[in-house]
């Protein structure tokens, strides 16, 4: 089957076209044509690219079809995606910088850190698991989901995963907005949402021994 791939930004650059083409078995995934791309064009696994399948964005495992649109998008706001997962340390400037601008009268940060005692227990760190692709998914449609809520607000968010100690950022939320009413609202929309809806797990390593945790710091 052929798929068509829409390039954008430096990406576009770096290739010199804006379109390709594609043959590939069919039923082959959006993980496979990514993988294609990155043994013709190192730039596919050197930068993160957000993947949209008929202007809709999926994960890794979405099943192609024949003449499927697929769009590799590079980050975005001057090489910063608006939602991240990683697995260094969290940045509560760079997560502001994301949104922030000559319109925000006000800039609204939610920051959640590791504490030392959870329920009666002493904490000694925690673990951070994530489904990537479908959790940067959620993260992005809850920031839709905040525009569309406050129009003039934006939203950015980082969590990590991994091993965190005691102390350490284990998310970030920023929302920017003229007024700070609509930013501190579309930042408790943000945070609150992500720890319903969001696929990312935590699991707590106390003194006494070790549990996941249904929800979110």
């Amino acid at each position: 089957m052929q798929v068509r791939v829409l390039l954008f930004g430096s990406v576009r650059e770096a290739l010199g076209v804006k379109d390709l083409d594609i043959e590939l078995e069919t039923g082959a995934t959006v993980g496979a044509l990514r993988a294609l791309l990155a043994g013709r064009h190192e730039l596919f696994s050197r930068i993160r690219l957000l993947a949209a399948v008929n202007q809709e964005t999926v994960d890794d495992a979405q099943a192609l079809a024949e003449g499927d649109e697929v769009a590799f998008l590079p980050p975005v706001s001057g090489g910063m995606a608006r939602c991240t997962l990683q697995d260094d340390a969290l940045d509560v400037r760079e997560v502001e910088a994301r949104v922030t601008g000559d319109d925000a009268g006000g800039v609204v940060s939610f920051v959640g850190a590791v504490r030392n005692q959870s329920k009666g227990q002493d904490i000694r760190h925690l673990e951070y698991e994530a489904y990537p692709g479908m959790a940067e998914r959620e993260m992005e449609k809850i920031c839709d989901e905040a525009a569309r809520r406050w129009p003039d607000a934006r939203v950015a968010m980082a969590h990590r995963v991994g091993h965190l100690a005691i102390g350490d950022l284990a998310v970030v939320v920023a929302a920017a907005a003229p007024h700070r009413a609509e930013a501190f609202e579309a930042c408790r929309f943000a945070i609150d949402t992500l720890k319903e809806t969001v696929p990312i797990w935590k699991k707590e390593f106390s003194t006494t021994g070790e549990s996941w945790i249904e929800d979110h710091p």
